[in-house]
């Protein structure tokens, strides 16, 4: 008896040398993951851009100089800029139809490359037969490289994809150098494919700036290449 003793007790330190290896791999198992972590925040950082977008380093090199020279500011920080661009889509039909709020998002992202928040209904009209806090829109803020990513293709390919188009209004400001644009149908967007929706939507896009005056902000957009139209 006591020699099995003695063995079991010669046993016990072999078992333990063989429990390291498995809490080495389960160390092994959080390095890996924790490596995964480590690698998707360059995927990050490249999703957003590596390089600037073409639009900012347009207004860096061309729009500055040129409104500087313009109004004859002093200091980099006088000549206006883009603060953020804000698209709203309303869907009054939602009442009837929650499935146009989906789709909505779905262009949405498609089309600014960010998710939309839902605009809902802050009281209740009987005569429209809306209920307060409804699902009636969508709509989403760009700042920053999305911003001007946005605003680049909406001037380089978008609109020039419109009907019969002579270019925009110069009135639309609103006396503080704020520009909105009325868009008729998302199908101008290339990111829309026109076989799969089901209903044409307008859309509100609003080109919110640091400019002042409205002939400040509209020498700012017009530098950058938003289509006024001359007559």
């Amino acid at each position: 008896m006591a020699d099995d003793k003695k063995n079991e007790k010669a046993e016990k330190p072999a078992a333990g040398a063989d429990a390291k290896p498995k809490t080495d791999k389960a160390k092994g198992k959080r390095k890996e993951k924790a490596a995964a972590t480590i690698v998707a925040a360059p995927g990050k950082a490249a999703a957003k851009g590596e390089k600037p977008a073409r639009m900012r380093a347009t207004y860096k090199d061309t729009v500055i100089p040129a409104l500087m020279k313009e109004f004859g500011y002093k200091n980099l920080m006088q000549v206006p800029k883009l603060e953020k661009i804000v698209v709203n889509m309303g869907l009054g039909e939602a009442i009837s139809n929650n499935k146009l709020i989906e789709q909505a998002e779905e262009q949405m992202m498609a089309i600014v490359g960010q998710k939309g928040v839902v605009t809902r209904s802050r009281k209740s009209i009987a005569n429209f037969k809306l209920r307060e806090n409804q699902p009636i829109g969508c709509m989403v803020t760009l700042r920053s490289h999305r911003m001007y990513e946005f605003f680049d293709r909406l001037v380089n390919i978008a609109l020039p994809r419109v009907r019969d188009f002579k270019g925009v209004s110069s009135k639309a400001f609103d006396g503080k150098g704020n520009f909105t644009l009325g868009i008729k149908e998302q199908i101008i967007f290339p990111e829309i494919n026109y076989d799969k929706i089901e209903k044409i939507k307008g859309m509100n896009v609003t080109i919110v700036t640091t400019a002042n005056s409205d002939d400040e902000g509209r020498a700012l957009l017009r530098h950058m290449g938003m289509p006024f139209r001359t007559a």
